[in-house]
């Protein structure tokens, strides 16, 4: 089910078992190849997926597409939430829904910069409201590993920016949308390497991509989204059927 498309008396009549699903992404840079809105179109198409696979038992909303993006603002089109605006715009759509009677929320998240306020958002949810279900991940971590690291040829094997991956699930899901002709490889290192540094995206990069784009290509983006889609709706099948705690198998 598509909240957008519905009306309310078919929200109504909706069950209350089924998944609230919401995508979540950015307006922001991408590169001089990719467009800015590209992380709200891949995780939009990963919960497209979802819910075509499971469509009585899923009610997707618009995606959230004002990410918390303010490592990208030199960059111009831009558009960045603050912190505390994302998560209140996360906050808005449990809390409207929850009075009629909705209790499983999950957000399925396109981009990286939203991963810790995804995180607080949901925290604080739970905190307030224990009897509510709620999750959320990054739509690229539901393929397997060994799959990543068969798929992608370049050093880097999992997702970044604008970059290998990104590229090549664009050329498979917009590739209208995809400037063949400037595709490139971009990004620096921290030398020597130091864990947990923060960096804005101007100065991790020269013209705002991260990775290896030049090595991407739609056959790619193919098997990496059917993947991904995949292991979405496997999670979401799980949050659906009912989810519990139970006690750990002992130690042999």
């Amino acid at each position: 089910m598509i909240l957008s498309q519905m009306t309310w008396k078919e929200v109504d009549a909706a069950s209350r078992d089924a998944v609230v699903l919401i995508p979540t992404g950015s307006l922001e840079q991408h590169g001089p190849h990719l467009p800015l809105f590209t992380d709200t179109l891949l995780a939009t198409a990963a919960c497209d997926a979802v819910e075509a696979a499971l469509p009585e038992r899923v009610i997707m909303t618009p995606a959230i597409w004002q990410g918390a993006s303010g490592h990208h603002l030199s960059f111009s089109g831009t558009v960045s939430a603050t912190f505390e605006g994302y998560e209140l715009a996360i906050r808005s759509v449990v809390e409207s829904l929850m009075p009629h009677g909705f209790w499983k929320f999950y957000i399925l998240n396109g981009h990286g910069g939203n991963v810790a306020s995804n995180y607080i958002a949901t925290r604080r949810l739970k905190e307030e409201y224990p009897d509510l279900l709620i999750g959320h991940s990054d739509y690229f971590e539901h393929i397997p590993e060994e799959v990543q690291k068969d798929v992608m040829e370049g050093p880097v094997k999992s997702i970044k920016h604008a970059c290998e991956a990104e590229a090549s699930l664009m050329m498979h899901l917009h590739p209208d949308l995809v400037r063949m002709d400037l595709l490139r490889d971009d990004g620096l290192e921290c030398d020597p390497p130091v864990a947990g540094m923060t960096w804005m995206f101007d100065a991790m990069t020269e013209e705002g991509s991260l990775g290896y784009a030049t090595l991407g290509t739609a056959e790619k983006g193919k098997r990496l989204f059917e993947e991904a889609a995949k292991g979405c709706v496997e999670q979401i099948r799980r949050l659906a059927d009912g989810v519990v705690l139970k006690q750990r198998e002992p130690r042999s």
